[in-house]
């Protein structure tokens, strides 16, 4: 029985679609100043490796705000920090259109790695706070799907805003986040639904007992090899690529990036589904090996066609891996409260980001772009090693069957 059957689409609350919008928003930003950034800090006349420290500045004060972060939702509340977050990024990536030098660029992009944290820790508080238990997952299955589609459409504005100046996307995208805020604000303000903290009877699962287990290992393994390579050498590197080693113009790094994003979103729901017949270990050992070879294939790519070819075939192999290794470690956690257990598994990704950029970056400038997208995609195929022995964490088919299930047995049995 799937919750589908049990669940009418109309029992979402109005809450969970003001979020679900402002994460489409948001995410059409991030496309925006994806294709610019790197190139931007390429313009105050750095090495790669330092246009790809902008990068990994985002990355690394993501990283050590979250603690903090996930203080403030208990002490100010769920809704003002995502505002406060919001404005932080919004003012953050305004300023950075305004930099005259290499070193203003990477500090007001850290800001805005600070407000990121804030704004993602308490959007998804929110959206678990807000959502009833029996359609959980359609609503965060609606938030990653937002996100992934404004990746599509963000860069094929971003590329377009590119020709007209590299500071325009910055400044189009702190004006689309004004106009977020003010929706969000507008809309749950009067809200409720939302309480500044829910008490939640479930023990909470030490990271020491969800690191002893094999397919929690594994997952934070392909997490992080992710997070090297889906949020830290793409938006690094590729656009570098692009202008330098393809001769292609600035504007044409939004195309390639977008064209990885469709990839993404086309594999998403075929990759849940079947991550729920074979298991989670088939989809992530398929995606992490495609997205490896391909990932390797792009540094050998010489004419525009096979670049944007093996861009695609990367973009599929992604959207096969993500949702069956999220899937793994809502396995692992069960019914206990894992927020220290997920908190782990999103910060190895933002640590990838950091030192993707960098490593890779050094690869570029001191051997080749060859080398550096070798290493990268190395390292999926390493992280698909690991997985191999590593435990399937989907439960077994005869323990999933019950004799006329209640709704809410089978709402618990397919629910992480």
């Amino acid at each position: 029985m799937s919750v589908a059957t049990l669940e009418r689409p109309e029992t979402l609350p109005r809450e969970v679609w003001v979020l679900v919008s402002a994460n489409f928003v948001i995410a059409i930003g991030f496309g925006l100043v994806a294709p610019a950034l790197p190139t931007f800090a390429r313009s105050f006349n750095v090495s790669v490796t330092a246009a790809s420290i902008v990068v990994s500045a985002f990355a690394v004060a993501r990283l050590v705000f979250a603690p903090a972060a996930g203080a403030l939702l208990s002490r100010i509340g769920e809704r003002r920090v995502y505002l406060i977050g919001l404005w932080i990024v919004a003012a953050s990536t305004g300023a950075c259109a305004f930099a005259n030098d290499y070193w203003q660029l990477v500090t007001v992009r850290a800001l805005g790695g600070i407000g990121s944290t804030m704004f993602t820790v308490s959007g998804i508080a929110l959206l678990i706070h807000l959502t009833p238990a029996g359609v959980r997952g359609k609503a965060t299955g609606l938030w990653g799907t937002s996100f992934l589609l404004g990746t599509v459409v963000g860069p094929l504005v971003g590329g377009g805003l590119i020709t007209i100046s590299l500071r325009a996307p910055f400044l189009a995208y702190a004006a689309a986040l004004v106009v977020a805020i003010l929706i969000v604000w507008l809309a749950l303000r009067n809200s409720t639904l939302i309480a500044s903290a829910n008490d939640d009877p479930q023990p909470d699962m030490p990271l020491r007992t969800a690191l002893r287990d094999s397919g929690y290992r594994a997952a934070l393994a392909s997490n992080f090899a992710n997070g090297w390579a889906a949020f830290g050498v793409r938006v690094s590197l590729v656009p570098l690529f692009i202008t330098e080693v393809l001769n292609k113009e600035d504007s044409f790094a939004g195309t390639a990036l977008a064209v990885f994003a469709a990839g993404n979103v086309a594999m998403l729901m075929f990759s849940g589904k079947l991550s729920d017949r074979w298991g989670r270990k088939p989809p992530v050992l398929i995606g992490l090996t495609v997205a490896g070879l391909a990932t390797i294939s792009i540094g050998y790519t010489t004419s525009v066609p096979a670049f944007l070819l093996v861009t695609a075939i990367a973009g599929l192999g992604t959207g096969i891996l993500s949702p069956p290794q999220s899937a793994a470690v809502a396995d692992v956690i069960g019914k206990a409260r894992g927020g220290q257990v997920l908190a782990s598994f999103q910060m190895v990704a933002d640590i990838g980001a950091i030192l993707g950029p960098v490593i890779a970056g050094m690869l570029a400038d001191r051997l080749s772009y060859t080398a550096a997208f070798v290493a990268t995609g190395a390292l999926s195929l390493a992280a698909a090693l690991v997985w191999l022995p590593a435990r399937e964490t989907l439960p077994a088919k005869s323990e999933e069957k019950t004799v006329h299930p209640t709704p809410e047995e089978a709402i618990g049995a397919e629910l992480p």
